[in-house]
């Protein structure tokens, strides 16, 4: 009679499980950016307009920022597990801080469900057209021949850009000296103002300043070219052998989320990046479109987080 009783149970479960996945959603949906209104968050509007039209449901962007994103994150984390909380998180939220900040509020890993991989985007190593440089080889040259005399700007410690920045110290075996910013708009203007020598920033914002000449971009740092920027080679055409950094965005919901909510959203996303003006708009804008499984991206972020701990360790980066 027992088992009879487990099994009758454990059946309506699923069966009200799957109730409920039907009836979702019925109420608009939140998605929290965990940074400030603009940028490249803002890329994301017309993909989330058109997952609002599969779901039937309003997707809502509420800007939560502050400590890197982990303020948002943080939100999300502590947010039910009910599908009607998501985050649109990234490299920074879910691979860099973890190691990178003092003190976490949040486990990366435990307190979300991963539901799709968005996209990635490359950075761009960029100097000023005065730098007597033209190749990345060469501005190697020039950085072992003054060590510790060159800088590197970023939008803060513990960013993208900066770790790449100290990932680039490691690997092409030269010193240079971080600057952090407050943002990637006033770091641009000091590159291009003479005071900075590189950085390696997505690609949008220094974009059109490498077009009209004002910046000059010596390589890429993903495996693959950037179809925005397809001259330039990537670092490890450029002969920096083991470098393959992109920025990337993903959905996550709070922990807990059920397997059948968790299988309609990716259904949602992966739908709405199949639609082709959506993906020639993000790839205009210099975005690689990933899409995938809950699965595939939960295990893209579990090896982005090891792979990060390793670089703010050997860079001794650390955020209070």
């Amino acid at each position: 009679m027992r088992s009879i009783s487990r099994f009758a149970a454990v059946a309506l479960l699923a069966v009200g499980a799957a109730a409920f996945a039907q009836g979702y959603p019925n109420k608009p949906i939140k998605v929290v950016v965990p940074y400030a209104p603009g940028g490249n968050m803002e890329h994301w509007r017309p993909t989330l307009a058109k997952v609002s039209q599969i779901l039937g449901q309003p997707l809502l962007m509420e800007n939560r920022p502050g400590a890197g994103g982990n303020i948002g994150s943080d939100t999300v984390a502590k947010s039910p597990g009910d599908g009607y909380t998501l985050l649109i998180g990234t490299i920074g939220t879910h691979a860099i801080n973890p190691s990178a900040y003092a003190r976490m509020p949040y486990d990366a890993i435990k307190d979300f469900t991963p539901i799709v991989s968005l996209a990635t985007m490359t950075n761009v190593a960029i100097v000023h057209p005065a730098m007597p440089v033209k190749t990345i080889q060469e501005f190697i040259a020039h950085a072992k021949a003054s060590p510790g005399k060159l800088n590197f700007g970023s939008p803060g410690n513990g960013s993208s850009a900066h770790l790449t920045g100290e990932l680039f110290n490691q690997v092409a075996g030269v010193s240079m000296q971080h600057v952090p910013y407050k943002g990637s708009a006033p770091a641009m203007l000091d590159l291009m103002a003479g005071r900075l020598d590189i950085m390696f920033d997505n690609i949008p914002l220094p974009l059109q300043h490498i077009k009209a000449g004002k910046l000059r971009g010596l390589a890429v740092t993903a495996a693959q070219r950037s179809a925005v920027l397809p001259e330039l080679p990537t670092l490890g055409e450029a002969g920096v052998q083991g470098f393959d950094v992109s920025s990337w965005y993903g959905i996550y919901a709070p922990a807990g989320l059920p397997k059948e909510l968790v299988a309609r959203v990716n259904a949602a996303f992966n739908e709405a990046l199949r639609v082709p003006e959506i993906r020639e708009q993000l790839t205009a804008q210099g975005w690689t479109v990933t899409g995938g499984t809950p699965e595939q991206f939960g295990a893209f972020t579990q090896a982005e987080l090891d792979r990060w701990a390793k670089v703010v360790k050997a860079a001794n980066v650390r955020v209070e």
